[in-house]
């Protein structure tokens, strides 16, 4: 069973890419958020991996973290979630921000995921609440200091902000720092975003 692939990037697309080890050319299908964490063609990369065997074929599911994995292991235990949707839901949310809409029971916030509706999204938080995702992730979520709307704010401005092809973790660490830093002054998405995108231009 493959668990880890550590060569040189070959090929890359935003659902799969091949990576060489060894003299072997492994293709591999990554969610988005791993995809804008790669590195350059040519250079090296390692990534997590989930072996999926079935009997007529054997799948490679990678992953930027070993956080990011763990996640996807959990959601296709859940009823109606194959491997597809799996990383799907990884694609169209942080995993930090999953294991906050799950913690929260955020119906709303999972439904608005590309391809989950709302009986997909009530399993996952079914399934996923009593198996204590965030322990599981390694994620403590940081919402018991942040306001729901805050946190709405903060998802929204990170999912634009990943569509402009920043990368997950830099992006995450300039938002918590602008809110940090902002105190008690009033913020809005668009101040939010050009306040994030001011200190990522420098």
């Amino acid at each position: 069973m493959i668990a880890r692939i550590n060569g040189t990037l070959i090929e890359k697309t935003p659902v799969s890419l091949v990576v060489e080890a060894i003299g072997v050319g492994y293709e591999v299908f990554v969610p988005l958020t791993t995809f804008y964490e790669l590195p350059d063609v040519g250079e090296n990369i390692v990534l997590h991996i989930c072996t999926q065997v079935r009997a007529d074929a054997i799948t490679l599911f990678g992953f930027s973290s070993q956080r990011e994995k763990d996640i996807f292991q959990l959601l296709i235990t859940v009823t109606g979630i194959g491997p597809k949707l799996a990383l799907n839901i990884l694609s169209g949310t942080d995993p930090q921000e999953l294991v906050r809409s799950v913690a929260r029971g955020d119906l709303n916030r999972l439904v608005r995921i590309p391809g989950v509706g709302k009986k997909t999204a009530e399993r996952i938080i079914f399934d996923l609440r009593d198996k204590k995702i965030a322990e599981i992730s390694g994620t403590q979520t940081d919402e018991k200091t942040l306001s729901a709307d805050v946190q709405e704010m903060k998802d929204d401005a990170l999912s634009a902000l990943m569509n402009l092809g920043y990368k997950n973790q830099a992006v995450q660490d300039v938002l918590e720092r602008v809110l940090r830093d902002a105190g008690d002054e009033e913020m809005s998405l668009d101040i939010l975003l050009k306040k994030t995108l001011k200190i990522l231009a420098n």
